[in-house]
């Protein structure tokens, strides 16, 4: 067999695995998202993880992961969720490994198959939008204020940030550490309400909201000055 049927069979083996990774992610989202219009209050969540016993957190962990692969299910409700059956750090740590592992496996398959991968599951346009940032001479700081700031589209830059010049070792180290205050704010409010510390729970998650949409506005800020500037340096280039 010569060199260019091996990589034509290779292509196609690699491009028949990632179609059944998706369609089975997909499979599995749609069976969690079923299985969650199905809760209809916070205790019958919690109700739901420990009825897998120790299986749980298994389950927690794959709640989480698809929920970054797939991006079907709000995080948001998963970070309520998970403090509320494990409470506020059991739940935080259970999230965060979550995370890290959809976050790796992505970077790895995006750093392979590029730009091709992403648009499958991510508008072309926003991908175009968001290309200034292999551009930043402080990526590593973007990137870490864009996971700090609540609001943040962070699963459209988990698919992003693999196609700049940053490290798998150096993404994982800087996100997740970003992720931290919103993640445990989110499990704390989750926490609470297992509690029964309803008005707690609901200040807390209201506050979290505001500085959510205060973030929203920080992040359009930063991304249409980034914009500008990236704009005006390819005009000065022609």
């Amino acid at each position: 067999m010569d060199d260019k049927k091996k990589l034509l069979l290779k292509r196609i083996l690699g491009i028949a695995s990632l179609i059944i990774v998706f369609g089975l992610s997909c499979l599995l989202a749609y069976y969690v998202l079923f299985k969650f219009l199905d809760l209809k209050s916070s205790e019958s969540f919690q109700t739901f993880i420990e009825g897998y016993g120790w299986k749980g957190w298994i389950v927690a962990l794959g709640i989480q992961f698809l929920q970054v692969f797939v991006a079907i299910i709000p995080g948001e409700f998963v970070e309520v969720g998970m403090g509320l059956a494990f409470g506020p750090i059991e739940g935080a740590i259970l999230c965060l490994a979550g995370v890290a592992l959809a976050s790796a496996l992505l970077f790895v398959l995006i750093k392979k198959w590029g730009t091709k991968l992403v648009e499958l599951f991510i508008d072309p346009k926003k991908i175009n939008e968001l290309r200034f940032i292999n551009s930043e001479k402080k990526l590593n700081t973007l990137v870490f204020l864009l996971f700090l700031i609540p609001g943040t589209p962070k699963d459209l830059l988990t698919y992003i940030v693999p196609l700049t010049r940053m490290k798998l070792s150096e993404f994982l180290c800087i996100t997740l550490i970003a992720r931290i205050p919103s993640v445990v704010s989110s499990t704390a409010g989750g926490a609470l309400f297992g509690n029964g510390n309803y008005i707690s729970g609901i200040i807390l998650l209201l506050i979290t909201g505001l500085i959510s949409v205060g973030g929203i506005c920080l992040y359009n800020f930063i991304m249409k000055k980034r914009t500008e500037k990236n704009g005006d340096k390819e005009t000065a280039e022609h």
